[in-house]
């Protein structure tokens, strides 16, 4: 599922000021995508602002040391971004997702355009350039680079390998293919520190990281033979464990390292209420339909939704409709 760059270089050469976005909690690849992104287009002498609905976690702020990545609402203002020329939004094709950004969408005149290779979309808008193949959005993002003629410098080598690798799970998950090794060979070739990168990622934990990770697993509930398991954070747990909200990434993976397991489920309290919900599949079962009950979306393997309510009301709706998909 190619992407026509045509319509996308066309934009870009014909215009100067840039704006570029992603989804709320921003991961690494929505992180790595802009960034990398911003490099392109500064090396085709744009100029670019990159403003996220949410702040980078902490434990990904390594990916971002100029921290040009900036808040709306806290370091920018609607206001200051009228004049804005084309809006880029990586990594998401949904309003939800899109958070205080979403009123930034709405409200400026600029030209939006979407770089995502999720699934589901919204009606945003915006020209879509997507490839729902792709293992993450900063593999587009060189995609595009190629086809700009750009030179792969080293600091969007670095973005785009933090990007592609995480959302792969260092190269373990399914969508990984000999194209993703490909992929990384030449950003590793172009300056990317594979090692480094790791070392940023995942040796780099905090005590209240570790502590709330084995609370989460401590937790962990298993049924349907092992096919489904299950477990969750209440908003509590992070200062009784001195951990953060983002200090949950990558957590339900975890889970799926139990054998004969073939759907995980985790349920996540936010502090202004409800649930943030992550699904996991290694089986039959699209994760992306599972989420999208909940009006949430993602891929096959992977997704995630947000439900309201309180925790028995959230974990009975969730855990149900996991039990449905996998007896279909």
């Amino acid at each position: 599922m190619s992407v026509d760059w045509k319509p996308f270089a066309k934009v870009v050469r014909a215009h100067q000021r840039f704006l570029l976005t992603s989804h709320i909690r921003p991961d690494c690849d929505a992180l790595g995508s802009e960034l990398a992104m911003a490099g392109v287009l500064e090396s085709m002498g744009k100029e670019v602002l990159i403003i996220n609905g949410h702040p980078t976690p902490p434990n990904l702020a390594f990916i971002d040391p100029e921290r040009r990545i900036k808040v709306i609402n806290e370091d920018v203002q609607l206001a200051d971004l009228i004049n804005t020329e084309v809006l880029i939004v990586l990594d998401t094709s949904a309003w939800a997702q899109l958070g205080p950004m979403g009123e930034v969408l709405r409200t400026i005149k600029a030209k939006k355009i979407v770089v995502d290779h999720h699934v589901g979309e919204d009606d945003l808008g915006a020209e879509f350039f997507k490839d729902t193949t792709a293992e993450a959005a900063g593999r587009l993002v060189i995609e595009a680079a190629d086809y700009l003629d750009v030179a792969i410098t080293p600091p969007i080598a670095r973005a785009a390998f933090a990007a592609v690798a995480t959302d792969t799970g260092w190269f373990r998950f399914g969508s990984t293919s000999s194209g993703t090794y490909a992929l990384a060979a030449k950003l590793a070739a172009a300056g990317a520190n594979p090692a480094e990168i790791y070392g940023d990622l995942y040796e780099r934990d905090t005590l209240g990281r570790v502590r709330l990770r084995g609370l989460i697993l401590s937790r962990t509930q298993s049924e349907l033979d092992g096919q489904l398991v299950h477990t969750f954070v209440k908003k509590d747990d992070f200062s009784a464990c001195g951990a953060l909200p983002s200090d949950t990434e990558d957590v339900v993976n975890m889970t799926l390292a139990i054998a004969g397991t073939k759907v995980a489920v985790i349920l996540v309290e936010q502090a202004t209420g409800g649930f943030k919900i992550s699904f996991r599949s290694r089986c039959h079962v699209d994760c992306n339909q599972l989420a999208s009950q909940f009006g949430g979306g993602g891929h096959k393997a992977a997704a995630g939704a947000f439900v309201a309510g309180n925790f028995d009301e959230a974990q009975s709706a969730v855990l149900n409709a996991a039990r449905t998909a996998l007896s279909g």
